[in-house]
């Protein structure tokens, strides 16, 4: 009785995580197979790697498909692939080199000359505030409407779309009306 038990309940949850249309990001396996890429400076021999290590690619999927892609989608977020902790190097607009870290929340903002600013999320009410000098100013709010609240500097708010035309609009309200585009 307790072995045809249990077999039911394993079909049974197997079949709500098949029929619950996880599809996710299959980040273990693209993990995997991003070093196999990258393994060495030769093709052939990264086919040669793949080709003895194929019963790790069937494993990694098996492992998104029950498991990682289920907590994707249930939690919103791949355990795998997520990007905490981790540092990029980007270039600003203005041609400065920036470290941008990921953090539990937002983001952490360096320049060369030491200067930091955070980018925080708060998943209650849904904001994005800049905290700076241990000042926290506020930035906007998303909507359930799919609309963004911007905060003005003057005090005020805009709503604005959450799109290129929501941007632009953006710019206008906080740069009171004028917009200047430079290449």
């Amino acid at each position: 009785m307790y072995n045809k038990t249990l077999k039911s309940l394993t079909c049974l949850i197997a079949g709500a995580c098949m029929a619950s249309s996880c599809i996710g990001s299959f980040g273990l396996f693209g993990k995997v197979l991003d070093w196999n890429k990258q393994a060495t400076g030769n093709k052939f021999l990264n086919a040669l790697i793949f080709i003895l290590i194929s019963p790790a690619y069937a494993l990694c999927g098996i492992a998104d498909l029950f498991v990682i892609n289920s907590i994707e989608f249930w939690s919103g977020s791949n355990p795998v692939t997520a990007d905490i902790g981790k540092t990029r190097n980007i270039t600003g607009s203005d041609g400065r080199l920036y470290a941008v870290t990921t953090l539990a929340d937002g983001y952490e903002i360096s320049d060369g000359e030491g200067n930091t600013v955070n980018f925080v999320h708060d998943g209650e009410t849904d904001t994005w505030s800049m905290v700076k000098d241990g000042k926290t100013t506020p930035l906007l709010r998303i909507k359930a409407d799919g609309m963004a609240e911007i905060y003005l500097k003057d005090g005020g708010t805009a709503e604005v779309t959450l799109d290129g035309q929501g941007v632009y609009d953006a710019r206008m309200a906080v740069n009171g009306g004028m917009y200047f585009a430079f290449r």
